[in-house]
């Protein structure tokens, strides 16, 4: 089975299912050691319980990152089916989880294009102003020059897409796009 890369399309799926089995197997592990060292001593004051106890760290720091992978939601099929054919060359990423200082932002697709990259979120409780504003920041820190538009409603979004991909560029801008799904694909979840 081929894995999910970062930004494609069923990525937060796949890390659920990863980071699930990873978590359980680091947690195994120390429950384990700590029967193992019962049933050879009959106690639990032993050097096995000590070895248990410090192997939770390692399952314990894994668990944090299950947790926040199964609260997040994954694409809707048809979004990104939608999304896809109205993208036509363009790059896109999906399942895309940005955290910043103060919030946590789920965005369903980002189209790159000329000098834009724009975002879809089904999420109500996304704030579309404070993303951008981030997302912004963090592009130009990285000598990326694009302005981020993020779309709540699906229909606005894909109108969008389609009129990028009506005038899409080739060459330069195509290098630019790759630098810029770069970082993008380096800040998210």
């Amino acid at each position: 089975m081929k894995k999910v890369q970062k930004g494609e399309y069923g990525y937060i799926h796949s890390q659920k299912i990863r980071r699930s089995v990873i978590t359980f197997v680091l947690l195994l592990i120390p429950v384990v050691i700590f029967f193992i060292g019962l049933g050879i001593y009959h106690k639990r004051e032993n050097m096995f319980t000590f070895v248990a106890i410090m192997g939770c760290l390692p399952g314990c720091r894994c668990a944090v990152g299950m947790i926040m992978m199964l609260l997040q939601k994954e694409t809707d099929p048809e979004v990104y089916e939608k999304t896809r054919k109205a993208a036509g060359e363009l790059p896109v990423l999906y399942d895309c989880v940005f955290t910043a200082y103060e919030k946590t932002t789920s965005v369903n697709a980002l189209v790159l294009g000329q000098g834009c990259v724009i975002g879809y979120s089904s999420d109500p409780k996304t704030s579309p102003e404070y993303i951008e504003k981030h997302l912004t920041e963090i592009l130009q820190g990285n000598n990326v020059k694009r302005t981020v538009k993020l779309f709540r409603d699906y229909r606005k979004f894909e109108t969008r897409v389609k009129e990028m991909a009506a005038y899409e560029a080739a060459g330069d801008e195509k290098r630019k796009n790759e630098k810029a799904v770069d970082v993008l694909k380096a800040i998210a979840l």
